[in-house]
């Protein structure tokens, strides 16, 4: 029985990087033997276990063959003749294909080590092209490790083309599909993704809606990179996803965002910039008192701040990016001014109004005049001061 750690932790452990997770794969042993030594086991498919006290995943070294569509069309088969080689030649790249050994000494049949030195993201063998989830995974590495100078390999490009033209990229369920994009989402490059899965085809067919929008807008991938760049939250940089197009509609992206199982928090921030985009650039960056007070009631910005502002900040990225490629960072971001005079009408209780003996909708609208006038003594205050 010999143990060795895997994956991406002897990767990110090359290359200087933390290492937050450590997978390990096990050879010469049995389930059997593995049990009586107290590991719990967990897979369902394939016998991997939990080490009784770390709780790290450890794996028996196992084979694979196709034997389906999808990512999960296969069979494996697992023994303890299985060797490490084997099992690391089912991986998806070289640099996820390497292993280390208890003494340190690493283990690199695929040339894992090359391909980290000279930046490439390089299928392991042509059995990448058996599972479409490695397309989402190259570009999702691309995207992670772009500022490090990492490309995808020519005849890996190439292998991902011919995957999608085969029409296998269709079996992929949404729910990896979003798992993998939201990974990417917080990168360093987000947009390299998107880039990656346009170049192949890929997101024509398992991202139709942002397939249109980034062919008709390449300044939302700059928006969208500038987001990054700020260290912007996921809310921010998915908001940018969400820019306007021709010949769409709210429907439509309400019904992508279902279909990709896109989390409600995110799906609201989208579908509030896709109907408001104009009025968050007009309304907010030429305000007077009325219509930002029209505009916080219609975004529902008083019960949701967080939301209006960060839907904000998102319509303020794509609007430095549309005007100038060159300097997409904002410059007078509008959500530092425009949140103390959202929490200033938000403060404005109705309570006396209602102790004043107003009833029904009088109420609202006493309270709306209110916060008019309370808006129109602040910009006027700023107004002055400049």
């Amino acid at each position: 029985m010999k143990i060795y750690l895997v994956g991406g932790a002897v990767r990110d452990k090359l290359l200087g990087l933390p290492v937050k997770d450590r997978d390990w794969v096990v050879t010469g042993t049995t389930p059997e033997h593995m049990l009586n030594q107290g590991f719990q086991p967990v897979g369902k498919d394939f016998p991997v276990f939990l080490h009784p006290k770390t709780h790290e995943e450890y794996a028996l070294a196992r084979t694979e063959r196709k034997s389906g569509h999808g990512y999960t069309g296969f069979t494996f088969h697992t023994s303890a003749e299985v060797t490490l080689e084997e099992d690391l030649l089912r991986r998806d790249l070289t640099i996820n294909a390497m292993a280390e050994d208890d003494n340190g000494h690493i283990i690199d049949p695929y040339q894992g080590q090359t391909d980290l030195k000279n930046r490439i993201l390089r299928h392991v063998s042509p059995a990448f092209t058996e599972d479409p989830l490695r397309i989402l995974r190259v570009a999702r590495f691309a995207a992670r490790f772009h500022q490090k100078g990492f490309t995808v390999a020519p005849d890996t490009r190439q292998l991902m083309q011919a995957m999608v033209a085969s029409g296998e990229v269709k079996h992929l369920v949404p729910e990896r599909v979003w798992q993998e994009t939201h990974r990417a989402l917080l990168s360093h490059s987000p947009a390299v993704y998107f880039q990656t899965l346009m170049d192949c085809g890929a997101l024509e067919i398992v991202m139709p809606w942002w397939n249109q929008l980034l062919h008709q807008h390449n300044h939302v991938l700059e928006a969208l990179t500038a987001t990054a760049r700020q260290q912007c939250s996921e809310s921010i940089r998915f908001s940018c996803l969400a820019y306007p197009y021709k010949n769409t509609s709210g429907q439509a992206l309400k019904q992508f965002f279902r279909n990709l199982c896109i989390p409600s928090y995110l799906a609201e921030r989208g579908l509030l910039l896709f109907k408001h985009y104009r009025n968050f650039i007009d309304t907010c960056y030429n305000p007077n008192a009325q219509s930002l007070v029209d505009f916080f009631e219609q975004a529902d910005a008083f019960r949701k701040p967080d939301r209006f502002l960060d839907v904000l900040e998102s319509s303020d990225f794509l609007k430095q990016a549309s005007r100038e490629i060159n300097t997409v960072e904002p410059t007078d971001n509008p959500a530092k001014w425009i949140a103390p005079l959202l929490a200033q009408c938000s403060n404005i209780d109705a309570k006396p109004l209602v102790a004043q003996g107003i009833k029904g909708k009088a109420v609202g609208d006493a309270l709306h005049e209110l916060r008019v006038q309370a808006l129109e003594q602040s910009l006027q205050k700023t107004k002055d001061k400049t």
